[in-house]
């Protein structure tokens, strides 16, 4: 019987667990997806009531299971997600989609009265961006349904109330709160004292590699907090490489460029390219460049395979053509992608009568997305610490096409393949170590 940490790591499309064994290899694995439904005001979001059953069901497999005794259960999901519980405990509200429309004039009055946009959002590390900001999503829940409001006890980031479900504790990490939710003043590293004045209480963050005992079919077993996926990505190879400096690029739907060993504080010049800071378990600041390029990608893949009229997989064979990079660059043409921060998350489909061959069309789009890519990345290197190493993670990490123009891109660093699988999974299960 091996004693084995499990992690449900939740991502925007597919919703996964993991069992790790005591050398931190996956032992055991399964995903599954979930149509999404309606919240209260007819927007998409999550069917979080049968991502819970889907999470007790597994748990349960996997106690049940004579080859696994398990020890520890930790969370890894996508921020920008928030649960509200009445004082019984209950949730009381569906799981709002952070693609829900926020029109950020609605907080003018708030933002001039913590010193304006640009230096609110600086000092929380939190561009302005609706309901990306957890903390404006309260603002919006006070305002726009105060008699839901009125029943709000706690309030939890989405990795702690999946722990909750299990702890029926009330918790913060650090991974959670300093993930663009304009909660938290970077240059005092505590809440933002906005949140006092409005009357929202949030809990104290705790240590990520704590973890509260529970009883759960049973058997006791060490519920961790939960953390921020892409957070929790960077843990493995922070412990890997200790005090090697390095950036992490961590490619899915949001494709974010992740630099720990940045001690410079953040600038309005930063901040106004889509740069912003996350933090560690530990309360370590990482400047980070957040960019929706994974799902520029994702949406065009469709429209490509119909005009061009090949299976949508098509991109994922195609070789590498090294000429046709160089080329590219030269020409340093702009198609697919805005000038400044990409606010289209949509396919305009016209553009592709730009093309001939679905070859050509596709290396302009991972060109224009290579360049937004080391943009990011420059835009968080500290003036007088140039990088040397690129790790990069997700799905991009297989796109050779991709690792390509980055190579050529930036040529005075090194472009390495992340050897772990699974980083987010595994980041939240290395902080259940001494459970084991």
């Amino acid at each position: 019987m091996k004693n084995v940490i499990a992690i449900i790591d939740i991502g925007k499309t597919n919703k996964k667990i993991f069992l790790f064994d005591e050398n931190f290899e996956v032992c055991f694995q399964n995903s599954t997806k979930f149509k999404e439904i309606l919240d209260d005001d007819g927007f998409p979001c999550d069917d979080i009531k049968s991502i819970e059953n889907w999470i007790f069901e597994e748990i349960k497999k996997v106690q049940n299971n004579s080859l696994y005794n398990l020890k520890a259960i930790n969370f890894s999901t996508h921020g920008a997600s928030l649960v509200y519980l009445d004082k019984q405990g209950n949730r009381i509200t569906p799981l709002y989609n952070y693609l829900k429309p926020l029109d950020i004039n609605d907080f003018n009055e708030f933002y001039q009265q913590n010193g304006g946009v640009e230096e609110f959002s600086r000092a929380t590390a939190s561009p302005a961006y609706g309901m990306l900001n957890t903390g404006l999503q309260m603002l919006w829940m006070q305002k726009d349904k105060p008699e839901t409001w009125q029943k709000v006890h706690s309030i939890l980031h989405y990795p702690q109330y999946l722990s909750y479900l299990f702890t029926k504790k009330v918790t913060a990490d650090f991974t959670s709160i300093g993930a663009h939710t304009a909660t938290w003043n970077f240059d005092v590293m505590d809440y933002h004292p906005w949140l006092k004045k409005a009357g929202i209480s949030l809990p104290e963050p705790v240590n990520g590699e704590k973890a509260i005992l529970a009883e759960i079919n049973g058997q006791q077993v060490a519920v961790g907090s939960g953390l921020h996926d892409s957070s929790s990505s960077i843990i493995p190879i922070l412990e890997k490489e200790k005090n090697n400096d390095f950036v992490l690029l961590s490619t899915g739907t949001w494709i974010i460029a992740m630099n720990p060993f940045s001690l410079e504080t953040l600038t309005q010049h930063q901040l106004k390219n889509n740069c912003l800071c996350f933090m560690t378990p530990k309360k370590q600041q990482v400047k980070s460049s957040m960019q929706f390029l994974g799902r520029i990608h994702e949406v065009y893949l469709e429209p490509f395979s119909k005009h061009f009229n090949v299976d949508i997989n098509t991109h994922l064979e195609l070789d590498l053509d090294e000429k046709l990079c160089q080329n590219l660059i030269t020409k340093n043409a702009r198609v697919f992608l805005s000038e400044g921060i990409d606010t289209n998350f949509e396919a305009n489909e016209s553009l592709l009568n730009n093309f001939s061959l679905y070859k050509t069309a596709y290396y302009q789009l991972i060109f224009e997305i290579s360049k937004k890519v080391i943009s990011g990345i420059n835009l968080i290197t500290d003036k007088d610490k140039a990088i040397k190493n690129i790790f990069i993670s997700g799905g991009f990490n297989r796109n050779n096409i991709f690792i390509a123009f980055l190579k050529l891109l930036q040529k005075d660093v090194v472009i390495k393949i992340s050897e772990c699988k699974n980083e987010s999974a595994l980041g939240a299960a290395l902080m259940m170590k001494n459970y084991l």
